[in-house]
């Protein structure tokens, strides 16, 4: 069998983690310089433009060594934000080791730790690479300090490269194949295969990425997956090398893909094992989990004649995203759309952006929410995404929200302006360490709902760009929620309810009210904007209506005279207000959505 090793590699935002790739994909000779092009693995133009991972790509790198051996190095990309830590997660169980990618310039970041600690938790080799030593602003002496002290590593093993000139590829390969342990597994045995990732081809169906453990396949068996019990006939096996090449076989150790007449992304589970069906393994491998969403808003076409458009373009989508899910819904002011799950901010970005460009939608979103749990009077909780299922509040015992654990690195000059932000957040609790002198670490626990907004352009704001956070999901707590409701004239506008902490309900109802009577044009009577908690009102805002003069013609003649003609008027202002619709275009809705940002 030919020697094989799997690994991966990890490193902050702009550490140079893709250009790395690019580097050691040139060195085996994978690509000619005329194919050649940045970020080879970045397959989408929203990854190529904003410079991160979204969807995990693996190739299979052949390489030879100056002795003349031959091996087969699996190159295991994972995604590079918070969003898709499951995922990544579960590319990281199919390796035995890493490459820890720093910037030498930059030195140790929030993401870097938590990258860290993931591949830790997998008990992988860990090779820290100091990358960019080329730029003038790199120091290499104090990047290993930080290697030593923060990360706990040797900074003796930490190899020198810059990814940009192509320096130090060689000694990374060396180090890939000395240091990184070659996988354990007998072909013998039951098959035991993980999938970390799945695509949607549109001529053979998904196409699975897998890493085996134990046992062979080969095209022509029977496997099941195991969290749903689904049996598929395997149509073709292979590897990855910028394109899918089909082997006879996958033994135990390949990382490769096969295909087997599945017909939905959906049917395949990130973290499922898959088995022979005739002679299956004992048990699944371990870490498997449903994905669940945290965020959720609801999607609307500009105009109505887009629906039908939209529903395709949606039943599209979702065959190359598992994790998306959305459900039919009506709003009176936008009329048909879709109730939308997300797993963070960046999913719900990617996914409109995505929507817009590959399928020519042009979408309104609502303010995103996350998931309450509400504990009712009866014994019963009700998990709630959407204000307009928010129960009644004679019903409700407590609610909790979801939390998350925040770890924030910044220079230490703004620690005070970090901490004030994570209190104006609602943080439980606020811990601070001095990792060196210059640099801080802020540890606290914070509401998700606080986070998944604007918290990273606040972050970068009052840290002039130098700082930088990750989170954790960590667990549901106490929390003093309301209903906010916008009543135009007592009637009640549902595309602008939403669900908020107690204390921030005056700020952002008084906001949103100065903001529609701003938007709303004026009309022929009065209208009166409030946004109220239950019964009792909290903010309001007044258009004043057109008004005729009715008196211009009264040149003379007794007062009476035009109390007669204003009294008229303003019984007539009346009876249009009783009959009369206020028009509220929908500019105004985007602008009450827009406070958040």
């Amino acid at each position: 069998m030919v020697p094989v090793r799997n690994f991966s590699i990890i490193a902050h935002i702009d550490h140079g983690k893709s250009t790395l790739a690019d580097r050691l994909i040139q060195q085996v000779g994978l690509v000619s310089a005329r194919d050649f092009r940045e970020q080879l693995l970045d397959t989408m133009e929203i990854e190529r433009e904003r410079g991160i991972t979204i969807k995990s790509q693996t190739v299979n790198l052949p390489y030879r060594t100056a002795g003349g051996q031959y091996l087969e190095l699996n190159l295991i990309d994972t995604p590079g934000h918070v969003d898709f830590s499951y995922e990544v997660s579960r590319a990281l169980a199919c390796c035995e080791g890493v490459l820890l990618v720093i910037d030498a310039s930059q030195g140790v970041q929030a993401q870097t730790l938590a990258c860290l600690y993931r591949a830790m938790e997998h008990n992988l080799v860990i090779i820290p690479v100091i990358n960019k030593i080329d730029l003038p602003t790199a120091d290499v002496a104090k990047t290993r300090e930080q290697i030593e002290h923060e990360l706990g590593l040797d900074p003796a093993e930490a190899l020198l490269c810059s990814a940009k000139e192509g320096t130090g590829i060689e000694q990374i390969f060396q180090a890939i194949i000395q240091r990184v342990p070659p996988p354990h597994g007998s072909p013998e045995k039951p098959l035991s295969a993980l999938i970390f990732d799945a695509e949607y081809d549109p001529f053979r169906g998904v196409v699975v990425s897998l890493r085996v453990f134990d046992g062979e396949i080969r095209p022509g068996d029977e496997i099941k997956l195991m969290s749903t019990d689904r049996v598929h006939m395997v149509e073709e096996v292979g590897v990855f090398r910028l394109g899918r090449q089909s082997r006879p076989v996958l033994s135990s150790g390949s990382v490769g893909y096969i295909i087997a007449g599945l017909k939905e992304v959906a049917e395949t589970r990130i973290g499922d094992t898959i088995t022979h069906r005739n002679r299956p393994v004992s048990a699944a491998l371990p870490g498997f989990r449903e994905m669940k969403p945290v965020v959720f808003c609801s999607l609307y076409p500009v105009s109505a004649e887009d629906y039908p458009s939209l529903t395709e373009a949606l039943a599209r989508y979702v065959l190359n995203d598992a994790a998306f899910v959305y459900q039919r819904e009506t709003s009176a002011a936008f009329g048909q759309g879709f109730r939308c799950g997300f797993l963070g901010l960046l999913h719900l970005e990617v996914v409109q952006e995505r929507l817009l460009r590959e399928f020519n939608q042009s979408l309104i979103l609502t303010i995103p929410s996350v998931q309450y749990r509400f504990f009712l009077s009866d014994g019963s909780n009700l998990m709630v995404d959407n204000p307009h299922h928010y129960p009644d509040p004679a019903r409700i015992v407590s609610v909790e929200e979801p939390y998350v654990q925040l770890t924030v690195f910044s220079p230490e000059r703004y620690l005070g302006s970090v901490i004030r932000l994570c209190l104006e957040r609602r943080a439980s609790s606020v811990k601070h360490n001095f990792l060196r002198p210059g640099q801080v670490e802020i540890l606290s626990e914070l509401p998700l709902a606080e986070v998944i907004f604007d918290f990273h352009d606040r972050l970068k704001s009052v840290t002039q760009g130098y700082g930088s956070f990750d989170y954790e999901m960590s667990t549901y707590r106490k929390a003093e929620v309301v209903k906010l409701d916008i009543l135009v004239n007592g009637e009640r506008v549902e595309a602008l309810s939403t669900i908020i902490h107690r204390e921030k309900a005056y700020h952002r109802a008084v906001r949103i009210c100065e903001k529609l009577k701003q938007e709303i044009p004026r009309h022929q009577f009065q209208i009166v904007i409030q946004a109220a908690i239950g019964s009792r009102i909290i903010a309001r805002a007044s258009i004043s209506a057109f008004r005729k003069d009715v008196t211009a013609k009264c040149y003379g003649g007794d007062v009476t005279r035009k109390r007669k003609l204003l009294e008229r008027q303003k019984e007539g202002k009346k009876k249009m207000k009783m009959v009369g619709a206020v028009m509220i275009p929908q500019k105004a809705f985007v602008a009450a959505m827009k406070i958040e940002e």
